[in-house]
């Protein structure tokens, strides 16, 4: 048997871009040595590319650049679904989407460049109400240009993976639906009411 199951595979691009830009926190992974190098990052993508920043000072800053490989994850919504949301017999399962891409980064060395992205990406993830502003003359922002450095990564594989109890039949499918919006909803004030008491 064929795994993952095609009926998890995503292969429509434009879905996998809505994970994107929907779920912008990636997970970046570089590999040096055998040793793999872990950051957190909001990345934008932008006509096959991913273009994001990274604090001078993380180890993994030095990799992210030079034409190197680097595989990155997108994470969407996930939930456990019990067999009690189903109509027929089913056993426990977990749905979830997820977004695994590879590409070649190449550093942005310009302060310019660096400076319009970081003025876009605020932008982007200020959307819809747009409060807040990044103005191009703000002293901050000036100033840590100097820690911040700029790269895109060429998107050359893309894979999506959405379990979302698409192999049963269409009620259940729809209860799946639902369940994972209802827990997602609930579950992180829950988590956030138990970590900041």
């Amino acid at each position: 048997m064929k795994y993952p199951p095609k009926h998890h595979q995503e292969d429509n691009k434009a879905h996998i871009i809505e994970v994107i830009k929907a779920y912008p926190l990636a997970t970046v992974i570089s590999i040096e040595n055998n040793q793999p190098f872990i950051t957190h990052l909001p990345l934008i993508y932008d006509n096959e590319k991913l273009i994001g920043h990274i604090d001078i000072f993380n180890p993994q800053a030095e990799l992210l650049k030079n034409n190197n490989e680097v595989t990155v994850l997108f994470t969407g919504p996930q939930c456990y679904i019990s067999p009690t949301v189903y109509s027929t017999t089913q056993l426990p399962t977990w749905n979830y989407i997820k977004v695994h891409l590879k590409g070649k980064v190449k550093a942005i060395e310009s302060k310019e460049s660096l400076k319009q992205s970081l003025i876009t990406m605020t932008e982007f993830l200020e959307a819809p109400e747009h409060k807040y502003v990044l103005d191009p003359n703000n002293p901050r922002l000036n100033t840590n240009l100097d820690y911040i450095k700029m790269f895109e990564i060429q998107i050359e594989q893309w894979e999506g993976k959405f379990k979302l109890s698409q192999d049963k039949k269409t009620s259940d499918t729809n209860a799946a639906r639902e369940e994972l919006i209802r827990i997602n909803q609930e579950s992180v004030r829950q988590f956030l009411d138990k970590v900041f008491d």
